[in-house]
């Protein structure tokens, strides 16, 4: 799970480095077919080339692609005019917000606890993006946004049945993220690829793989209860690779919201993994 979160980081890492440089649309057409392919040759790696999904599932699968769509635009728009920490901080409050959104949606049982967990976590958010103080800017309600749409994926991700093949799902996720922003992209135009700009492309593609590949190998051996609290290290990455990359450090009041928001999601995550322990 630590090198899972650091592949995903280092992801953003290496989109970041490139910003300005390319338009955004062209950069995602050019990392998706990457993605894609490499997806591709995975699946037929590991004997997986069922892309069918059931007809129950079809929708969902699109609603997921929908969902990622607007994760990714709204994601790296922020990451892009933000602080690689600052918007990683944002991004610790997805356990809270699909626990919420489950609860509410679904009518899954939250327990008190739980539910102040999620109240106090949000609080940290609130304190990680302080609305109305001088740093705060329209981009981080744009990190918020792409909180929303990780939400609504993992959501979906949830109701699919277990006949819908995991890596098919990410495939037709990938190639939906692909076509739309290729569509796009002649609308804010192409500009010539340096061979640095390639590099940082294909490295970003090769750690969205990895990441991917190293998740799936912690949800079919590790406990997840157990396994999921590490996700959190991907703050830890992207502290490092903010200051030795580009330079920034978060200031103390982003790093104590952060800290509530990590500090509920681990209770959180420790009451329902002590809930499942317990005898029916």
């Amino acid at each position: 799970m630590i090198a899972s979160m650091a592949a995903f980081t280092l992801n953003d890492a290496f989109m970041k480095v490139i910003a300005g440089e390319l338009p955004l649309f062209q950069i995602l057409t050019l990392r998706g077919v990457l993605t894609v392919v490499l997806i591709a040759l995975v699946m037929f790696a590991r004997g997986e080339v069922d892309f069918g999904i059931p007809a129950q599932d079809r929708g969902k699968v699109a609603l997921r692609a929908i969902a990622e769509i607007g994760a990714a635009y709204f994601f790296l728009t922020a990451l892009f005019n933000m602080p690689l920490a600052n918007i990683a901080a944002i991004l610790q409050a997805l356990p809270l917000t699909v626990t919420l959104a489950a609860a509410f949606f679904f009518g899954e049982p939250v327990g008190w606890r739980r539910m102040t967990a999620i109240l106090v976590g949000l609080i940290g958010v609130f304190l990680i993006i302080r609305p109305g103080s001088d740093g705060f800017t329209i981009y981080s309600i744009y990190a918020l946004v792409a909180v929303g749409f990780v939400t609504l994926r993992d959501l979906v991700t949830r109701r699919l049945s277990p006949a819908t093949p995991s890596m098919a799902v990410s495939f037709y996720s990938a190639l939906g993220v692909t076509l739309f922003f290729a569509a796009g992209s002649p609308a804010q135009g192409w500009e010539p690829v340096t061979g640095f700009a390639a590099l940082m492309i294909i490295g970003a593609a090769l750690m969205i793989i990895g990441g991917y590949l190293f998740s799936i190998m912690v949800m079919r051996i590790g406990e997840i209860s157990f396994v999921a609290t590490f996700r959190y290290t991907s703050l830890i990455w992207a502290l490092l690779l903010g200051w030795f990359v580009f330079g920034d450090w978060p200031q103390n009041i982003t790093l104590f919201g952060a800290a509530i928001v990590i500090g509920s999601g681990v209770f959180m995550l420790l009451r329902e993994r002590q809930l499942k322990r317990r005898p029916a």
